[in-house]
């Protein structure tokens, strides 16, 4: 039997003996609609305090798939450093299952219940990756690649050296159709993610990159928060 799931908006969750709220991000479509042996951690926003935010993973048994609950108003400076974390925590478990999967819960509005964006071969790095590729050895030869960056107002440059537009200003209306039209062949996408932007934008640029086709486009799971 399947498991049914409905529309949640809000989260109510109880912690430490008092009902606490998750605003869930909220996204218009996600391939991944079901996930079976599950555990929950929640990512809490206090609007009463600046900066404040309070991680439950209590709940979490690692040698389950993990449903990580990020209320969508939280600043990516907020929220990845505590997602580090969590992950850290699975990958150095003594009891870790290699089949068990982490995914941050989402609203699917086109289908009106919940949806899962995976993250679980992500890794996040604090700076952008031209700091990152900078640190690197020369001697080890770097494939071609192109740089997005998504700053604090939405707005997407798109840096592709090989281009004769070598940096491209654009919106994620038109984001795809651009990346489309470059040349792409052997050559891997960075998401850099301006750090003060909210969970929800950062969720809503990474549903609509994985609608993009996979063998013209490959997005690194390396993620730069700056």
């Amino acid at each position: 039997m399947k498991p049914i799931f409905l529309l949640i908006t809000v989260l109510f969750v109880f912690s430490c003996g008092k009902e606490k709220v998750v605003l869930l991000p909220e996204i218009s479509h996600s391939e991944i609609t079901e996930i079976f042996d599950v555990s929950p951690a929640y990512l809490f926003y206090d609007e009463t305090q600046k900066d404040s935010v309070e991680l439950n993973r209590k709940n979490l048994i690692s040698t389950t798939n993990w449903l990580v609950n990020v209320d969508k108003r939280l600043t990516l400076k907020q929220a990845i450093p505590l997602i580090k974390f969590i992950q850290e925590k699975k990958q150095n478990s003594s009891h870790k299952n290699e089949k068990a999967k982490n995914y941050f819960t989402c609203n699917d509005t086109s289908r009106k219940n919940l949806g899962f964006i995976e993250f679980t071969n992500v890794v996040y790095y604090l700076g952008s990756s031209n700091d990152y590729f900078k640190t690197q050895s020369k001697s080890t030869p770097k494939a071609p690649s192109i740089g997005i960056n998504i700053d604090l107002n939405n707005n997407i440059t798109i840096i592709n050296p090989d281009s004769d537009h070598f940096i491209i200003q654009t919106n994620k209306e038109n984001v795809i159709n651009h990346l489309k039209k470059m040349t792409l062949d052997a050559k891997t996408v960075y998401l850099n993610f301006n750090k003060a932007l909210s969970f929800q934008d950062y969720i809503s640029f990474k549903s609509l990159v994985l609608s993009i086709n996979k063998d013209s486009i490959y997005i690194s799971n390396n993620e730069f928060i700056y």
